[in-house]
């Protein structure tokens, strides 16, 4: 892994893509998730995504300002 790429440990069998923002630290509240997706141009496994209840399970790659977060159990 580089410097921009981080990795996200979930013990659920998914997370949805408003929690990886906040365990990301780039929102405080899933209520900021809505702006946040609407202003910022998010990459789920290679596709623009701007749903907050998207379900992100390991494996999969987010990248959002120039930094790939992937996730693992």
């Amino acid at each position: 892994m580089n410097a921009h790429t981080k990795e996200i440990t979930i013990i659920t069998e998914y997370i949805e893509l408003q929690q990886l923002l906040k365990k990301a630290n780039l929102i405080s509240s899933g209520g900021e998730a809505k702006v946040f997706l609407a202003e910022n141009k998010i990459i789920v496994d290679g596709v623009e995504e701007n749903r907050r209840g998207k379900k992100l399970y390991p494996g999969t790659v987010v990248e959002i300002f120039g930094v790939e977060y992937h996730i693992k159990n």
